[in-house]
């Protein structure tokens, strides 16, 4: 049962072999909190780094039989998944909001795009999935499932990012291997919950709760995981890498994120630019990979850009996740407080000028980790070396420049490159001359950063992503194109290549070849 207001989880261990089991020996607890209330204690979560290996073992033996399913049966396991999700639509989004912070009506936003995605999957995903056939020949290619897919979320939209991966896997084929953040087990169990009701074959999905460093390195090391869906911090995926040194061939999607930039141009629509690029920067707290982190405005309006930018975030109300009012819920920990005050301190000590300083406080009777949005102007000693920097949490990065010109220029050096928005006429040259000149997985024009489409391929650039794009072209990604060539032609002695003589007579030079090339053309096709 998925808990609601204030109660406590049952905590029912990992999901292996289409059941829930409790590790026999435990090695160590993730405690679930709630960041925006710290009395609020949703539970203590013991893992186990051996259920690692029951969990791939499992998912091996659910491979075997899950990808000998037909695809539109794989469907109708996403549709039964879909509704039970919707079924528990308030309760889900009470979980998100207890065990990441954020507001109440954004995890409800949450929770109705993860149902969408698991349409989108359906409706559009099938066709994908469909061979490619040459009649005339006699050839098709199938997309095969890759087998065991672990997939590793991220506690920033956990339940969208794992509806996301693990359905795409189920539909493709493959069995999958589930790691939740260690800030949102209760989410990760959730899912399992909601799996268990999709009547699959034993073994197809499995859970394992845990922390990174431990639970979530073997399953990225076991040698049974045939492909690997990360969504993560850059640390992490470097680990990775350097983990899987030895599997070079080992597919892995790896989602980086850092944070996202935005340029604002003369000409506008002022008001519409504040607000997307404060949504952009500020929901969630700031914690999305495609967060935005800077902003890039030409000198003739960056007083009026700031002004504006500080006097509409002074009225951004941060609080409880539970108060209806409140825009922005606290960051996930205090590791992550703490990174979001040294990182402003570090920026007022290189001379650049705090506009909205870094400042945590209390709202009200309820302890959490929770910090106000700020605002810093890029005007001290060299600017440009933040342009690497991905800054933690709800902080924002003004940066004047003297073009568009130069406003692309030093977006193409910033070392995280997910998103961008650009904010201007859309007709204009400039605007349309930056679309094209822009390297960015996404570019929204006139829009945050955050908004994205499922159906659009895009893939992060610079140290954002390893070039794997999402959203629906997941399919592909999970699937191994295999091509088949039929001949049906009987075996005929007199058409063999030069060079071959089936049944003795003369000598080879005495015989001349009767090969016609123009017979044998199919690899040209």
């Amino acid at each position: 049962m998925i808990l609601g207001l204030q109660e406590r989880l049952l905590r029912r261990g990992d999901y292996l072999r289409g059941a829930f089991v409790k590790p026999e020996r435990v090695d160590g607890y993730i405690v679930g909190v709630n960041p925006g209330d710290r009395e609020d204690i949703l539970g203590r979560f013991g893992f186990s780094e051996a259920s690692v290996d029951e969990a791939v073992r499992s998912a091996r033996r659910g491979s075997a039989l899950w990808r000998r399913v037909d695809a539109s049966e794989r469907a109708t396991a996403l549709r039964r998944f879909r509704d039970a999700m919707s079924n528990m639509s308030d309760r889900l989004a009470m979980l998100i909001c207890r065990e990441t912070g954020k507001p109440l009506w954004e995890a409800r936003q949450e929770v109705v795009a993860s149902i969408r995605v698991v349409d989108l999957l359906v409706d559009d995903g099938l066709p994908l999935l469909s061979p490619a056939v040459l009649h005339e020949t006699d050839a098709r290619s199938d997309y095969r499932p890759q087998g065991v897919v672990a997939v590793i979320v991220p506690f920033s939209l956990p339940l969208l990012h794992a509806t996301l991966n693990v359905q795409a896997a189920i539909l493709t084929g493959n069995a999958v291997v589930l790691k939740p953040s260690k800030f949102t087990p209760g989410v990760g169990q959730a899912v399992a919950e909601l799996m268990d009701r999709c009547r699959l074959p034993r073994g197809v999905f499995n859970l394992v709760q845990g922390s990174g460093a431990g639970v979530g390195s073997r399953l990225v090391e076991h040698p049974g995981v045939d492909a690997l869906l990360f969504s993560g911090s850059h640390a992490t995926a470097e680990a990775i890498s350097s983990t899987l040194r030895k599997r070079p061939h080992l597919p892995r999607m790896l989602h980086t994120g850092g944070k996202a930039s935005a340029t604002i141009l003369p000409g506008c629509e002022m008001d519409q630019a504040i607000y997307e690029t404060i949504l952009g920067a500020f929901l969630t707290s700031g914690q999305r990979h495609n967060s935005t982190a800077r902003v890039f405005v030409l000198r003739s309006i960056a007083d009026v850009v700031c002004d504006a930018l500080a006097r509409r975030m002074q009225h951004v109300r941060v609080g409880y996740g539970l108060d209806s009012q409140v825009f922005m819920g606290p960051v996930i920990s205090e590791n992550v407080r703490s990174r979001y005050r040294r990182f402003g301190k570090k920026l007022s000590a290189e001379g650049h000028t705090a506009l909205l300083g870094v400042d945590s406080f209390e709202p009200g009777e309820r302890r959490g980790f929770y910090v106000r949005p700020s605002l810093y102007l890029m005007d001290g000693n060299d600017p440009e070396a933040w342009l690497g920097e991905e800054s933690p949490g709800p902080i924002l990065m003004v940066h004047p420049v003297d073009s568009w010109e130069e406003a692309i220029s030093r977006h193409n050096q910033v070392r995280f490159r997910p998103a961008a928005s650009i904010f201007g006429d859309p007709d204009s040259m400039e605007v349309e001359e930056m679309s094209q000149r822009i390297q960015s997985g996404a570019i929204n024009i006139n829009r945050s950063t955050i908004g994205a489409s499922q159906r659009l391929p895009s893939a992060g650039f610079g140290s954002s992503s390893n070039g794997y794009s999402s959203g629906i072209q997941l399919l592909r990604f999970l699937t191994r194109p295999s091509a088949m060539l039929v001949e049906r032609r009987p075996f005929d002695r007199e058409h063999l290549v030069p060079g071959v003589y089936w049944d003795a007579g003369p000598r080879a030079e005495d015989v001349t070849s009767t090969y016609d090339p123009d017979a044998d053309a199919t690899d040209a096709d």
